[in-house]
C-alpha cells in the first residue's frame, strides 16, 4: 500500500530548480522508499507541466526525459477508480470546496484511502485540510 497520495505539483518541483524545497526532497525520499497513489490523469498532468516548463524554458529538454526516466522508477500506483468517480464522488468536492474536478480527484483518492496528501496547490491543501486529511509539503 501506498504511504500518500501525490499531487503533480510536488513531482513536477522534484525537476524544476526554482521549485526545489527541503519539503519537496523529503517526499521524494518517502516517495521512493514508501511509495504514492495518483490519479488517473496524473501521467497526463505530469506531462503537460513538464511541457509547459520546458516551453517556457524553465527546464532543458533534456530535463523532460529525465524527469520521466526518474518517475518512472518510483513506486507510484495509478488509480483505476478516478474516472469512474468523476461525475460523482469528485464532482460533489469540487462543488463543496470550490475546486478544479481535477485537483478535486486527489482529494477524493486521499479521502477513499485514508492517506495524506503530498500538494503544493495552495487551494488543494486548504480543501484537503478542510476535508480532515493530513497535508504534506510547504
Amino acid at each position: 500500500m501506498a504511504a500518500l497520495v501525490l499531487d503533480c505539483s510536488v513531482a513536477i518541483a522534484w525537476f524544476v530548480a526554482d521549485e526545489a524545497s527541503p519539503s519537496g526532497a523529503s517526499l521524494l525520499d518517502r516517495v521512493a522508499k514508501e511509495g504514492a497513489l495518483v490519479t488517473g490523469l496524473w501521467r497526463l498532468e505530469v506531462a503537460s507541466a513538464l511541457l509547459a516548463a520546458e516551453r517556457r524554458r524553465r527546464i532543458a529538454a533534456a530535463m523532460r526525459g529525465h524527469a520521466l526516466e526518474a518517475l518512472e522508477e518510483l513506486p507510484i500506483t495509478v488509480d483505476g477508480e478516478t474516472s469512474r468517480r468523476a461525475w460523482t464522488e469528485t464532482l460533489a468536492l469540487a462543488v463543496t470546496h470550490k475546486l478544479t474536478p481535477y485537483d478535486a480527484a486527489y482529494l477524493e483518492l486521499a479521502l477513499r484511502f485514508e492517506l495524506p496528501l503530498a500538494s503544493y496547490d495552495k487551494d488543494l491543501r486548504n480543501a484537503a485540510a478542510k476535508a480532515g486529511v493530513t497535508v504534506l509539503g510547504r
